[in-house]
C-alpha cells in the first residue's frame, strides 16, 4: 500500500505508464487527452508528470474502462467459464456478474463451486450472484434444491456480490418465509419480474429487490425505473430488447441503467460480439457513445458496489480496452490490471458430472389423445415471452398452420414426458432436442414426427447431454457433457458444431436460433404458456392446465 501511495504522489516510479491516449471518463461522460500510471495492477494516477519502469505509447488511441456485463448465465453460452473468458476478453469485457442458476439447478452447491473455481482460473473477473430460486418455483423439480441455509455457506466469499434473480414472484408477494430468508442474506438483490406492474410491482420493490433485466417494452422499463430499480437492457440470442429500451438511457437515467447479455450462445459471441455488440446497437438506436459507455462501466460497477472498477481513476483496477480507429465501437486490445491480455489457450475444465436417469421415450409416450380447441404456445420473435394461442387442432403436426408437438422429459427421476403444442418454429421436417431447458434442464424436443422426436431425445441421453438435430437418417450433435449444459471443447470448435446444427435447422425451415427458443419453452416464470414434464403450464394462473380446453374458454 505504501509503495502504491508513493507512486500516486510521484515519489517512486510506477510499474507502467500509458501515454498519448484519449481517455473516456464515465464520471463526466467526456474524453480527455492524458496519461495514467499503474502499479500492482491498480491505477495510481491520471495526468502528466508520472514516471514508470515501462512506458506504453498508445499513439492517440481511445481508451475506455473495462466493460461490465451486469447479468449473465455463463452456462447459456454453452461454454465452460474458462472458454467463455477466452471468447469475451478480446471484446473488451473484463468483468461479468454471473448467476450460476443453470448449473445450480442441475448440480446444486457443487455447480456454484464449479463456476467460482473455474472463473478464478481466468483473467476475466467472474463475480457471482447466488441463485435464489433453485428450483425456479415450488412446482418444478430439477436436480437440486438450494435453501437459504445452503446459500448462507457462500456469504462472505470475495467473488460473491449478491443474491441472484428472484424469479419466484408469488413467493415474494405472498411472504413465503424461505424466500424472505434468502432476501435477508444480501443487501444486493437481483430481480426477475417480467410484465410485473402496478401494486404488485410496488410490493416487489418494497421487498428490497433492486434491479430487473426482463423489461421488454419502454413503458415497462420506465415504470421500473420510476420506482427506483436499476434497469438492465438485455440483448441475448433471442431476448433482444435494446431497440425497445434504448430511449430509456438519457443523461438523467444513466446512473440507473446497465447492459446485460443474459443468454447468448457461443456462436453469437464469436460473430456479433459481447457487450461491445450491445454498445454498437445502442449507438445505432441514437444513444450517444458516451452514455452507452457509462452504462457498461461506472453504472454497472456502482450497482454492485464495486468501487474498485468502472473507471480509470486512482485506486481502481487497471482494466481497460484500447479501441480501433474505426467509426464504430471496436476493441483492438484489452488490458487486465494493467497487463496486455494474451490468450492463454485451452485448459481442461473440472466439470460436475451430468445426471441422466430417464427412460428413453417411445412414440406412444407422446400421444396427446384429443382434438378441438387447444392451448398452443406461440413463439414471439426476439423474445422469450410466449403467446397463449387458442387453436382448433385436428391433426398434429399441422404444417399449414405451423403447429408442432413439443415434449419435455424428466431427466432426473425417470418421471416420463409432458407434451404440448407450439406455433412459430416453422419446421417442415425433422426434430431437435436438447438437455438445455431453463430452469430445471430436463430434456426438451420439438419436431414434425413422434419418431424423430424420440430419436432426438435418445441421442441426448446417449451423449449424457447434448443439442441434437434429426433430419431423416442424418443426426447432428453438439455434446454437452459438463452438467448437460456446457461443451468441454475449445470455443472455436463449439462454434463450428453450432454452425453445423444451424445448417441443419435452416434446412428444416426453422426459425433463427431455434435451440434458444426451445430452451425457454419450459421456463414457468415467464408468461404466458409453457410446457413441463407434467404437461402444459399457464404462467398467468401459475398452474398446470389441460392441453385441450372447453369450448369458449
Amino acid at each position: 500500500m505504501n509503495e502504491c501511495l508513493d507512486a500516486a504522489r510521484g515519489s517512486v516510479p510506477a510499474d507502467r505508464l500509458f501515454t498519448h491516449l484519449s481517455l473516456y471518463n464515465p464520471f463526466t461522460c467526456t474524453w480527455e487527452e492524458t496519461s495514467f500510471a499503474v502499479k500492482d495492477g491498480t491505477v495510481v494516477g491520471v495526468g502528466e508528470g508520472y514516471e514508470a519502469l515501462e512506458t506504453v505509447d498508445l499513439e492517440g488511441a481511445r481508451v475506455v474502462p473495462g466493460l461490465i456485463d451486469a447479468h449473465v448465465h455463463i452456462e447459456s453460452s454453452l461454454l465452460t467459464p474458462g472458454e467463455y473468458a477466452r471468447a469475451v476478453l478480446p471484446r473488451g469485457t473484463t468483468t461479468v456478474v454471473a448467476d450460476p442458476h443453470e448449473i445450480a439447478n442441475v448440480s446444486g452447491k457443487e455447480g456454484i463451486e464449479f463456476v467460482l473455481s473455474e472463473g478464478s482460473r481466468s483473467a476475466l473477473s467472474v463475480l457471482v450472484t447466488l441463485p435464489s430460486c433453485v428450483p425456479a418455483t415450488p412446482l418444478d423439480e430439477g436436480g437440486a434444491v438450494l435453501t437459504a441455509d445452503d446459500l448462507a455457506e457462500f456469504v462472505g466469499r470475495d467473488e460473491v456480490v449478491g443474491l441472484g434473480e428472484v424469479m419466484n414472484v408469488p413467493g415474494v408477494l405472498n411472504g413465503d418465509p424461505e424466500v424472505w430468508k434468502k432476501l435477508g442474506l444480501f443487501r444486493v438483490r437481483e430481480g426477475h419480474a417480467p410484465m410485473l406492474s402496478g401494486k404488485d410491482l410496488n410490493a416487489y420493490v418494497f421487498a428490497g429487490i433492486q434491479s430487473d433485466h426482463e423489461s421488454t417494452t419502454l413503458e415497462e422499463g420506465e415504470e421500473k425505473l420510476r420506482l427506483g430499480m436499476y434497469v438492465m437492457m438485455r440483448e441475448g440470442s433471442t431476448e433482444r430488447n435494446i431497440r425497445a429500451l434504448a430511449p430509456l438511457l438519457t443523461p438523467c437515467t444513466s446512473s440507473r441503467c446497465c447492459l446485460a447479455t443474459d443468454d447468448r450462445h457461443a456462436d453469437m459471441l464469436l460473430s456479433e460480439g459481447h457487450i461491445d455488440d450491445c454498445i454498437r446497437k445502442l449507438v445505432r438506436c441514437g444513444v450517444s457513445l458516451e452514455l452507452a459507455l457509462r452504462a457498461v462501466t461506472l453504472s454497472s460497477a456502482r450497482r454492485f458496489g464495486l468501487d474498485d472498477r468502472g473507471a480509470i481513476a486512482p485506486g481502481r483496477r487497471a482494466d481497460f480496452c484500447v479501441l480501433r480507429g474505426s467509426p464504430e465501437f471496436e476493441v483492438e486490445t484489452t488490458y487486465v490490471q494493467g497487463v496486455h491480455y494474451e490468450d492463454p489457450g485451452y485448459q481442461t475444465p473440472a466439470c460436475p458430472p451430468p445426471v441422466f436417469r430417464c427412460r428413453p421415450p417411445v412414440p406412444e409416450d407422446l400421444a396427446i389423445g384429443g382434438k378441438g380447441i387447444a392451448r398452443v404456445i406461440g413463439l414471439t420473435e426476439g423474445q422469450i415471452v410466449t403467446d397463449d394461442l387458442r387453436c382448433r387442432v385436428e391433426d398434429v403436426p399441422d404444417l399449414e398452420h405451423d403447429i408442432l408437438k413439443v415434449a419435455v422429459c424428466d431427466r432426473y427421476r425417470n418421471g416420463g414426458c409432458g407434451v404440448g403444442l407450439v406455433h412459430g418454429f416453422g419446421m417442415k421436417e425433422g426434430a431437435i432436442a436438447a438437455s438445455v431447458s431453463h430452469d430445471t434442464h430436463n430434456i426438451v424436443a420439438v419436431g414434425v414426427s413422434d419418431e424423430e422426436i424420440c430419436r432426438a431425445i435418445r441421442s441426448v441421453i446417449a451423449h449424457q447431454g447434448a443439442m441434437v438435430t434429426v433430419r431423416g437418417e442424418r443426426v447432428t450433435v453438439l455434446p454437452l457433457p459438463c452438467g448437460g449444459l456446457m461443451a468441454t471443447e475449445p470455443y472455436p470448435e463449439v462454434c463450428r458444431r453450432l454452425e453445423a446444427l444451424t445448417e441443419e435447422t435452416r434446412a428444416m425451415g426453422a426459425v433463427e436460433h431455434p435451440f434458444m427458443y426451445l430452451s425457454f419453452l419450459a421456463l414457468t416464470v415467464i408468461p404466458h404458456l409453457r410446457v413441463t414434464d407434467r404437461g402444459v403450464f399457464d404462467a398467468a394462473a401459475f398452474a398446470d392446465v389441460p392441453l385441450f380446453c372447453e369450448e369458449g374458454k
